[in-house]
């Protein structure tokens, strides 16, 4: 082949290669534009079918309802006993897990306070100071927001409640998680079979399992550290969520989601969060509600440390634009920043 042709084979070859390339670019892209459109599409069906505007149309300690692209908001995670399950025909219902979470729209910035379920607290449905784990026997979220309110001093604009079966469904779909296990333990699983669940010390993926049975196990230390070992689940969920290789596992999670959940957030409310994770992982702080055991009535409560909570309820009213900015935490509070590279689930 003379030069001249070789040239002209060579020019051929590479606009084939471009060619290819752009073609198969092209089709990646319009793969990836398909199935974002499906999984919007998904999503919106299952916040749909999740919906449930309750009795009231906002918290009463707010002038006028907020919009979560726009305002500072509160949410409340309520986490549902799997075993609760079985005594819903008495009404004995519990949350057996409370997480509320601030948002700041301005610096898109959030802070997670775990609530111990043996708080003792006033219920307002109830008439009475309780457990704030029996609030939700009374008229489900609607008794629990009512004495997360009275006990925060904040508005809950926002709440999800959330079955444990969907707990484990959406850590299995995002093929588990990194978390570090702060000591070996044995619990049982979500069928309460005794000692299926076993785990050693350390920094490791769990699956759905395994993460439940870390976040519920009381055995090992106090309510205050299971409510941190909940905080650092949640954030566990939310980097590996919000990491890169997830894309594909959307469609799981939200399947995982289905019927388990329950909120009054409406689809195009939950699209305003996009904003808090578009430049990255959004800066999460975790605040302890500090306390002490009591046990003077015969029965076990948490009560807290009314200093401390003073100091949370100034922190959260606050970081809700409520008023302005005045708090510093002291020793009798305590707040962790997540993020480290322990936890990095990319």
């Amino acid at each position: 082949m003379n030069r001249k042709k070789y040239r002209k084979h060579k020019s051929s070859k590479k606009r084939t290669i471009i060619k290819i390339s752009l073609t198969l670019a092209v089709s990646l892209l319009l793969c990836l534009s398909a199935y974002g459109i499906y999984l919007v599409k998904k999503a919106e069906n299952a916040a749909n079918n999740a919906f449930e505007s309750g009795d009231r149309e906002m918290s009463d300690l707010r002038d006028e309802k907020v919009e979560p692209l726009h305002d500072d908001i509160s949410i409340l995670f309520i986490g549902v006993d799997d075993s609760s399950k079985r005594d819903q025909s008495s009404g004995s219902i519990r949350s057996d897990a409370l997480v509320l979470a601030t948002l700041n729209n301005e610096d898109k910035s959030i802070k997670l306070v775990s609530i111990p379920r043996d708080t003792y607290t006033f219920i307002p449905d109830a008439g009475k100071e309780d457990k704030i784990t029996h609030a939700y026997a009374y008229n489900g979220p609607s008794s629990t927001i009512e004495s997360v309110e009275n006990l925060l001093e904040i508005p809950v604009d926002y709440y999800v409640r959330m079955d444990f079966e969907a707990f484990i469904d959406v850590v299995d779909a995002l093929d588990g998680i990194r978390v570090d296990v702060p000591y070996d333990l044995e619990e049982q699983d979500e069928f309460d079979n005794a000692g299926a669940i076993s785990l050693k010390e350390g920094i490791q993926t769990v699956d759905g399992s395994e993460a439940l049975a870390l976040a519920r196990t009381r055995h090992y230390d106090n309510d205050i550290e299971r409510g941190k070992r909940q905080q650092m689940i949640l954030q566990a969920i939310m980097d590996k969520a919000l990491s890169a290789g997830s894309f594909t596992k959307y469609a799981d999670v939200i399947d995982a989601v289905g019927d388990n959940m329950k909120t009054n957030l409406s689809f195009k409310d939950m699209q305003a969060f996009f904003e808090y994770a578009k430049d990255g992982k959004p800066d999460v702080e975790a605040i302890t509600l500090n306390g002490y055991d009591d046990m003077s009535t015969g029965i076990y409560y948490w009560q807290l440390d009314e200093e401390s909570l003073t100091e949370v309820q100034d922190i959260l009213q606050s970081h809700l634009g409520l008023k302005p900015d005045t708090s510093s935490f002291s020793d009798n509070s305590s707040t962790t920043e997540f993020g480290n590279e322990a936890y990095n689930n990319d």
